[in-house]
C-alpha cells in the first residue's frame, strides 16, 4: 500500500501554475520569478555554504533572497532534471567594475555542484566578470585556469571602497561581517 503525501501533493499542484524552467539551461529570474523560489533559492544557499560556521553572512533566512535582490542581487538557476525543482543557484551583482558573483548554491548533488562551477568560469574567463574566493573554490577556479588579479589598484575598484591589505602573494586581508579574511579576486574585472 503506497503512502499519500499531502505535503507533496500540493507543492506539485503549486509548482503546476507556476511556469516551468527550461531544462539544463542557466535562467536569469525575473522579481516577480523570484518570489515563486526564494525558499528554494535560500535553501540551495544555505546548502552550499553548510561547511562554514555562520553559513553565507547576507543568507540567514528565505526573507533574504528578496532583500539581497533589493540590494541589486541578481538570480540564475537552473533545473538539470526537469523536474521543475531549482538544482542550482548563482547570484551576482552589478558592480562598476563588472558583474561579482556573491553567491552560489546547489542541492549537494555533484551534477548540481559541476554545474555551478562550471557557470562561473565559463563567465570568469570573459572581461567584465569577477568573484572574491578563499578555500576550495578559490583552488578549483585557480586550477581550471581563471586568471588571478593582483593588482592592488584593480582590487580596490573592483572592491569599491573596501579596505584591503595586500599580501606578498597577490591576496589581500579584509574585513567580512567583522572578522578578518585572506581572499583572492579571480577573473577579468574591468579596470
Amino acid at each position: 500500500m503506497s503512502h499519500f503525501d499531502l505535503a507533496k501533493y500540493y507543492k506539485n499542484l503549486y509548482l503546476a501554475e507556476v511556469e516551468e524552467l527550461p531544462k539544463n539551461k542557466w535562467t536569469e529570474l525575473s522579481k516577480d520569478e523570484l518570489a515563486d523560489y526564494e525558499g528554494d533559492i535560500f535553501t540551495l544557499i544555505a546548502k552550499a555554504y553548510e561547511y562554514l560556521p555562520d553559513g553565507h553572512l547576507n543568507y540567514s533566512s528565505a526573507d533574504d533572497v528578496e532583500k539581497e535582490a533589493n540590494r541589486g542581487a541578481e538570480y540564475e538557476v537552473i533545473d538539470l532534471d526537469g523536474d521543475n525543482e531549482l538544482d542550482a543557484v548563482s547570484v551576482s551583482k552589478q558592480k562598476s567594475a563588472g558583474e561579482k558573483f556573491v553567491a552560489s548554491g546547489h542541492d549537494g548533488t555533484s551534477p548540481a555542484k559541476r554545474s555551478v562551477i562550471t557557470h562561473k568560469i565559463d563567465r570568469l574567463l570573459k572581461p567584465g566578470y569577477y568573484i572574491e574566493v578563499s578555500g576550495r573554490i578559490r583552488d578549483i577556479l585557480v586550477k581550471a585556469g581563471v586568471p588571478q588579479v593582483t593588482d592592488k589598484a584593480t582590487i580596490e575598484k573592483a572592491l569599491a571602497g573596501k579596505e584591503i591589505e595586500m599580501n606578498d602573494d597577490g591576496s589581500y586581508r579584509r574585513k567580512i561581517g567583522g572578522k578578518f579574511e585572506d581572499k583572492i579576486l579571480l577573473g577579468k574585472p574591468i579596470a
